[in-house]
């Protein structure tokens, strides 16, 4: 078999275990968060908002890169992105969802089909996930998901570039590391800026405002050894602590670890 033949066999099965993993989500079958489902595959966060706020929200990504990366971009109304999976439908396959109305959360459902509307533009997100598989590939411990729980995220005091409409803090994810793995996953994560890239700070968590590393306005807290270092990214949760900060009309996110899985392989956005 040729090299480019592998290469199109491994595609396949990467885009059939999404398939499967959608289906699952689609189907009511898996209602948690999306971590160590369909391995190898990019996961995406989402933000979904009128059409009249997604040029600026477009704009904003734009200035924040490390943050917002964006994978694909809808037209208005439509549910499917083909770029990312064939048969992708963005109101039933995020395994929860979150509906918020001038930034007060309303609720958590597990469909969009009773609050979709024909105005709406979904903005999908680079996701932390993908990195991750190549860091415990590199044997570097990533404690949430070697416990099994969601990863903590945090507001920070950092600003992010804001627009005339859409401004708020940076949110970031912690991964507590040992000073030689930290070095590791720098360089590790720099091959991969479609998906929040190298770390934004390493060390005192109080220098960017987190005053209780135990206590994650996001996802779960995990101890951190008196031999290790917090290790702190960019987090695609930032837009919901923009949400909260702006309070724009309608919007519609993902719960914090509830991905939507694409076809898109974590090999083919690593830069090396």
């Amino acid at each position: 078999m040729t090299t480019m033949a592998m290469r199109s066999n491994s595609h396949e099965k990467l885009a059939e275990a999404a398939q499967h993993s959608r289906a699952l989500i689609r189907q009511g079958r898996h209602t948690g968060p999306t971590a160590g489902l369909a391995p190898g595959c990019v996961q995406a966060n989402l933000m979904i908002l009128p059409s009249s706020l997604a040029d600026e929200f477009l704009l904003f990504c734009q200035r924040n890169p490390k943050p917002c990366p964006l994978l694909a971009v809808t037209e208005p109304g439509q549910h499917a992105v083909p770029s990312l999976g064939h048969d992708i439908d963005l109101r039933n396959d995020v395994p929860k969802y979150r509906v918020w109305h001038h930034g007060k959360l309303v609720s958590e459902p597990a469909s969009l089909d009773e609050v979709w509307r024909d105005d709406l533009v979904s903005f999908l997100i680079g996701c932390s996930f993908s990195f991750e598989e190549a860091l415990v590939a590199d044997g570097i411990d990533v404690r949430h998901i070697s416990m099994g729980v969601n990863v903590p995220m945090y507001r920070t005091n950092i600003p992010t570039a804001g627009t005339h409409k859409l401004q708020g803090p940076l949110v970031v994810s912690m991964r507590p590391m040992k000073a030689g793995d930290a070095i590791r996953a720098i360089q590790i994560t720099s091959r991969f800026p479609s998906v929040h890239g190298a770390p934004v700070h390493l060390g005192d968590p109080s220098l960017i405002g987190i005053h209780d590393i135990q206590q994650p306005d996001y996802g779960d807290p995990v101890p951190v050894h008196a031999d290790e270092i917090p290790v702190f990214w960019a987090c695609g949760v930032t837009p919901q602590a923009v949400i909260h900060t702006v309070k724009p009309e309608f919007s519609i996110t993902h719960a914090p670890g509830h991905m939507l899985i694409t076809d898109i392989s974590n090999t083919s956005i690593a830069s090396f």
